[in-house]
C-alpha cells in the first residue's frame, strides 16, 4: 500500500500520434520504476498497454487507459490518450483529468493533425505541456526541422505566453532513454549524451506539471468520466476527485442531473498502480479513482457528499458525424456463421457501447428492425463493426452518410481538417484525387520524407478516401483528418462505382461461370464460395446492374472439343476490406456482416 499527499501527486496525459512510439514510452517507463516484479512477463511483453487485439493490430489506442507510477517520493498518473481524432469523445474526457500533458512527436515524421487536435484540446484545458521528440535514433531523423514545427504550432495553439515556454527532452523510448544533449553519428541518427535513463523525464514533469488543486477540507466532488466492468466488482465508475475525500463503506451522492440524484454506498475503492487496480481505504483530492457498489454510474454522472449535492458541468463531448443503419440480417445465410443475430441480443451489446463509448449516439433506425449508428468517422464505427464481429455477432449495415444540422435556419455539413503525408513521386495522384473530391489545398510543404498536404474538405466527400489513396500510392500515403466545423451543404462528390453484378440463384459458385462473368467487371467472390439469390457478387464495369447466374456448371456432353477443355484461368476475387465495402454499397444494397463474411447484397433479394 503506498501513501502520498496531494503535493506528491502528478496527473500527466500522454498525448502522440499513431506510431510515434507512445505506447513504447509508458511501457519503458512501467519498467524503470520497477513497477513490474522482475519475473512478471510484462516486463518481456513489448506493447503491455494495448490490451485489445484490434489495437495491437492496428496499432491504434482506442480506449483511454490509465497506469500509475511511483518514482522516487511521487506518484505519477499517466493518462494514455487515443491518437485517433475519431475517439474524441476518449480525448476529452481524459484530459480533463490531467494537470500536465507530455507531447510526444517522432523525430522524423515531425507533427501531423492527430497531435495537433488532441495538443489543441490539451492548451485550451489549460494542461502544462512537456515535449519529448521521440525515436532520435532513427537515420532518417530532422530533428531540427521538427523543433520549428512544434515551435510554430506552439504559436497556433496556446492560449497563453507560459505554454510557450515548455521543456524539450529528447527520447530513445524502444531503449529507455531520454535527455537534452545529443551527438550526431556517422549514419545521421543522434546519441543522447546526456542520461541512461527516463529520469530526466521524470524529474520534468514532478517539477513542471502542478500538483492537482482542490480542497482537501471541503465536501467529496467528483465526476465519472469513464465506466468499467468486471465479473467479479460489477461496474467501476472512474473519476479524479475534485475536493474532498473518500472512504470504503461511505454513503455518497450520485448526480445524474440538476434534479435527479440518488443516495448509495461506496463498496469497494479502487487506485491505479502499474496496469492494474489496487484495492485501498480511502483517497484524497487529485487522485484518479474507481469505486465500484453504485447502481448504474453512466459517464458525467457526479459523486458528492450526502450533505453537498453540487453536480459538475456536464462533459463536453465532440460531435458524432458519421451515421449509419444497423439492421438485423435477413440473409438466406442467417444464424449459419453467428452465435448472435437477433434483435435483442443487437440492442442489449449496442446499449452496452454507449455505457463506454461516448463518441457514440443510438437512435431509431428507418424501421424497427434498425437502428442509426452515429459515430465521429468511418474508423469509428468500423472499429465497433470489427469488435462486434470478433464476439460473434452477425447484422446488415446500410450506407454511411454524414450528419446534417440545421444551424441559423440553413442546413450545414461536417467539415475536416486533413493531412496527407506522401513520397514526392505521388504528388500528382493526391491532388488529382482532392481536387475531384472537391478538397480545398491549405498548404503544401516538403518534408524530409516527400510532401504534406493539407486540406479542408467535406467528411461527406472523405468517405472512401483512405483506401482510395493507399490503393493509389500503394500505401505510401499517410492520412490523418479531424472534426474542423460545420459549413453549408456543399457539392457532392458521387462515388465511381459500377453497376452491380447479381447472382441469379442460389448455390455454389463455379469456375465456369465466373470465368463468363468475369468479363463484365471485377468479381467479389471465388469459385467454391455459397451465394444467394440477390447477392452482389461483383462491380458491373459499366453503370446498369446485370444479373448473371455463377453457379452454373458446364453442360456435360459425349462430344468433346479438344480446345473447350482448356484449363479456365480466372483472376483470384477481390476482397475489399471492411471499411473499403462501407464505401461500396449504394442506396438500394446493404453489406451483411458475419464473424466469417462480408457480402454486399441487394435489399431486395427477389427482383428478377
Amino acid at each position: 500500500m503506498h501513501r502520498h499527499t496531494q503535493q506528491q501527486l502528478r496527473n500527466i496525459a500522454i498525448i502522440a500520434h499513431v506510431d510515434h512510439g507512445k505506447t513504447t514510452l509508458v511501457d519503458s517507463m512501467l519498467k524503470q520504476t520497477r513497477t513490474f516484479a522482475a519475473h512478471q512477463k510484462e516486463n518481456q511483453q513489448t506493447t503491455i498497454m494495448d490490451s485489445n487485439d484490434l489495437e495491437r493490430e492496428r496499432g491504434v489506442t482506442i480506449l483511454a487507459k490509465n497506469t500509475a507510477v511511483f518514482w522516487e517520493d511521487y506518484k505519477i498518473n499517466i493518462l494514455d490518450t487515443p491518437g485517433h481524432a475519431d475517439f474524441s469523445g476518449e480525448v476529452e474526457r481524459v484530459l480533463n483529468m490531467a494537470d500536465g500533458c507530455v507531447l510526444l512527436v517522432d523525430a522524423a515524421e515531425g507533427v501531423l493533425s492527430q497531435t495537433r487536435f488532441v495538443l489543441a484540446l490539451a492548451l485550451q484545458l489549460g494542461l502544462v505541456p512537456i515535449v519529448v521528440i521521440n525515436k532520435v535514433d532513427r537515420k532518417d531523423q530532422r530533428v531540427a526541422a521538427v523543433k520549428s514545427e512544434i515551435d510554430d504550432l506552439f504559436l497556433e495553439l496556446a492560449t497563453n505566453e507560459a505554454q510557450l515556454s515548455f521543456p524539450l527532452l529528447y527520447a530513445r523510448g524502444f531503449e529507455g532513454i531520454s535527455g537534452t544533449q545529443l551527438a550526431e553519428q556517422s549514419d545521421h541518427s543522434l546519441k543522447i549524451t546526456n542520461s541512461e535513463d527516463l529520469s530526466p523525464v521524470f524529474r520534468t514533469i514532478i517539477e513542471t506539471v502542478p500538483f492537482p488543486k482542490g480542497d482537501l477540507a471541503g465536501p467529496l466532488q467528483l465526476q465519472v468520466t469513464n465506466v468499467d466492468y468486471d465479473e467479479y466488482q460489477g461496474k467501476y465508475a472512474i473519476g479524479r476527485i475534485v475536493r474532498g475525500s473518500i472512504k470504503q463503506g461511505q454513503q455518497v451522492a450520485l448526480l445524474r442531473s440538476e434534479t435527479e440524484s440518488s443516495i448509495q454506498k461506496v463498496k469497494g475503492l479502487f487506485t491505479y498502480y502499474g496496469l492494474g487496480r489496487e484495492e485501498i481505504s480511502g483517497a484524497n483530492v487529485g487522485e484518479i479513482i474507481a469505486i465500484t457498489g453504485l447502481t448504474e454510474p453512466k459517464i458525467g454522472n457526479t459523486i458528492t457528499a450526502v450533505e453537498a449535492q453540487e453536480i459538475l458541468p456536464a462533459l463536453n463531448i465532440s460531435e458524432p458525424t458519421v451515421k449509419v443503419q444497423l439492421s438485423v440480417n435477413t440473409s438466406p445465410f442467417v444464424g449459419r456463421e453467428a452465435e448472435f443475430s437477433t434483435s435483442r441480443q443487437l440492442q442489449e451489446r449496442l446499449k452496452k457501447e454507449l455505457e463506454t463509448n461516448v463518441g457514440l449516439k443510438l437512435e431509431p433506425g428507418t424501421t424497427g428492425e434498425r437502428v442509426t449508428l452515429i459515430g465521429r468517422g468511418e474508423l469509428h464505427l468500423s472499429i465497433l463493426v470489427e469488435t462486434m464481429r470478433r464476439e460473434g455477432y452477425e447484422f446488415s449495415l446500410s450506407r454511411p452518410e454524414v450528419v446534417i444540422k440545421e444551424i441559423d435556419g440553413q442546413q450545414q455539413e461536417p467539415w475536416e481538417y486533413l493531412t496527407i503525408d506522401a513520397p514526392e513521386v505521388r504528388t500528382g495522384v493526391i491532388t488529382s484525387n482532392l481536387a475531384q473530391r472537391r478538397g480545398e489545398l491549405v498548404s503544401m510543404q516538403t518534408t524530409q520524407s516527400g510532401t504534406r498536404f493539407t486540406y479542408e474538405i467535406s467528411t461527406a466527400n472523405i468517405i472512401g478516401l483512405r483506401n482510395e489513396l493507399m490503393t493509389a500510392t500503394s500505401g505510401e500515403a499517410v492520412l490523418n483528418s479531424s472534426f474542423l466545423a460545420y459549413r453549408p451543404l456543399s457539392a457532392r462528390v458521387e462515388g465511381g462505382r459500377g453497376g452491380a453484378i447479381i447472382s441469379h440463384e442460389t448455390g455454389t459458385a463455379t469456375a465456369y461461370s465466373i470465368e463468363k462473368a468475369q468479363d463484365r467487371g471485377t468479381l467479389i467472390v471465388n469459385p467454391g464460395e455459397e451465394v444467394y439469390a440477390g447477392q452482389v457478387v461483383g462491380i458491373h464495369k459499366r453503370a446498369e446492374d446485370i444479373v448473371m447466374n455463377v453457379s452454373k456448371g458446364k453442360k456435360l456432353t459425349n462430344m468433346r472439343a479438344s480446345s473447350a477443355d482448356a484449363t479456365v484461368v480466372l483472376a483470384p476475387a477481390w476482397k475489399p476490406s471492411l471499411e473499403q465495402f462501407l464505401t461500396l454499397v449504394s442506396d438500394d444494397e446493404i453489406l451483411e456482416v458475419t464473424p466469417q463474411n462480408l457480402r454486399l447484397r441487394k435489399i431486395e433479394l427477389n427482383r428478377k
